[in-house]
């Protein structure tokens, strides 16, 4: 299978050095994001297009290798070919001949050429040939330029004919890796996804920063979107994911600040300390979800007053978005359900929240916090990387495995449901529900509490995650499902 990767528009009119650091940064991404399906991928082409040559011939992995491509940010679309030695115009017909004969009886279709290199003849020639030579031998209704029901593509490089028979679609954007660093501050939220997914598409490396204000299921849900966003867009470059303990600084600030500050002040408190960690990794910028007045926190003078707090740049790649266009981006990048069946946590609830807090105010209720409250949770900071995050949390927990499944049992298969979708688990005389692991914290109280239930997916990672979850929350009836 042979790829040409048409890069990010913006690329192309930067300056020569940079447009070349650019490219080999994107080149370097893609066999990184494609080394566990073939270590030999070829990679080619420095200027305004990449060639990737790959040996694989299994339907499956050529079909991953295309949607990894199609997350990479820095491409705009990628196009499918067959390469050919260029040959004369009779011999370019049979190459087309060769895709598009079965495609063209009976149709409206159109050709289109594009032709790099010198040649004794113009692009419009080629298509002209083509064109009335497909329509004769194949039986095609006729052609139309403007409105075809297929268009036959083809581009003539200096000797080499590309016959195109797909367009995939890319996500744009700058190379990860070509730009600065930041920090995220996550929640698992629709909005603090989404930006996360922005700054990426960007090409700005991105860290993930969570403050837990709300126990183990909520990190872990956490944790869980974090690592999807990563494994799906960023997967080129390794970053951490960092889990501030934030239980007692909430309790601080509910027990010593006033109703109406409650809100500004915990903003400030997690910029303050995301602002350290950034600051000790040499991270360039912070990033939040925040979006202009979408909560009383969220208003133009106390986002001036919670920034006062840092002198880090604060990005808010959402500031004028609305709430629906959040929704619909995380629906398109896959995080909504995540957010959806993010577990709830106990946060800041104020009465009467204050919609212009007064910089002087906010100090006044700050002196009566602890600050030794907040530098412990700065040292009980935990950093991993985010690529063995999932891992390294399921390392010391013990569930009870078992290899074979019961009919007297249901498993429940809690894989990403593209993952079911294209390899679903059939085991003769046991029932076997899907239910993904991002809902299964709120779904599984609704089971039949008498059944045995076994958890199942690919590693047996995230299946014993979440089966001691659920006996630390009291159902007894779970356990793993992992076959020999």
């Amino acid at each position: 299978m042979k790829l040409i990767v048409k890069v990010f528009p913006e690329i192309t009119i930067k300056s020569p050095p940079v447009r070349k650091n650019f490219i080999r940064q994107l080149a370097k991404n893609i066999r990184a994001v494609t080394r566990d399906l073939d270590a030999q991928l070829q990679v080619t082409g420095v200027w305004d297009n990449l060639e990737v040559k790959t040996e694989v011939t299994d339907a499956r992995c050529q079909q991953e290798i295309i949607e990894r491509l199609s997350c990479v940010p820095g491409i705009v679309h990628f196009l499918q070919i067959d390469e050919y030695p260029l040959g004369d115009f009779d011999d370019i017909v049979e190459k087309c001949k060769r895709h598009y004969a079965d495609l063209l009886p009976g149709r409206i279709f159109s050709v289109r050429c594009k032709r790099g290199g010198r040649h004794p003849y113009s692009s419009v020639d080629v298509e002209r040939h083509v064109g009335s030579q497909l329509r004769q031998q194949c039986g095609a209704a006729g052609i139309d330029l403007k409105n075809p029901e297929i268009e036959v593509r083809i581009e003539i490089r200096d000797q080499r004919l590309f016959v195109i028979h797909h367009q995939h679609p890319g996500m744009g954007g700058y190379p990860l890796g070509s730009l600065e660093q930041t920090l995220v501050l996550m929640s698992g939220g629709f909005d603090s996804t989404v930006a996360a997914y922005q700054i990426m598409r960007r090409g700005l490396m991105t860290h993930f920063c969570f403050f837990n204000l709300g126990g183990r299921a909520h990190e872990l849900g956490v944790m869980e979107v974090a690592h999807y966003l990563w494994q799906k867009y960023g997967r080129s470059q390794r970053v951490l994911f960092i889990s501030v303990p934030f239980e007692d600084v909430l309790a601080e600030i509910l027990g010593k600040v006033d109703n109406s500050y409650m809100g500004v002040t915990l903003k400030r408190m997690m910029l303050r300390v995301a602002s350290r960690l950034a600051e000790r990794l040499q991270i360039d910028a912070l990033v939040t979800g925040e979006a202009i007045s979408q909560v009383s926190s969220q208003t133009l003078p106390n986002l001036s007053v919670i920034d006062s707090v840092t002198e880090k740049l604060v990005l808010r790649p959402l500031i004028a978005s609305h709430k629906q266009d959040i929704i619909d981006t995380a629906e398109a990048i896959g995080t909504a359900e995540f957010a959806r069946h993010m577990p709830e946590y106990c946060g800041v609830i104020s009465v009467n929240p204050t919609t212009k807090a007064k910089p002087h105010r906010v100090v006044h209720e700050e002196q009566q916090f602890d600050m030794a409250v907040l530098e412990r949770a700065l040292e009980r900071a935990r950093l991993l990387p985010i690529d063995r995050v999932i891992e390294e949390l399921g390392q010391d927990i013990r569930v009870e495995e078992l290899a074979e499944a019961l009919p007297s049992h249901v498993v429940i298969d809690i894989r990403h449901p593209d993952r079911v979708e294209d390899q679903p688990l059939q085991l003769a005389g046991v029932d076997v529900q899907a239910m993904p692991f991002y809902a299964l914290n709120n779904r599984f109280k609704e089971l039949d509490a008498s059944r045995q239930y076994l958890l199942y997916c690919d590693k047996g990672v995230m299946s014993r995650l979440h089966a001691h979850h659920l006996l630390n929350e009291g159902h007894a009836n779970v356990r793993v499902y992992r076959p020999a």
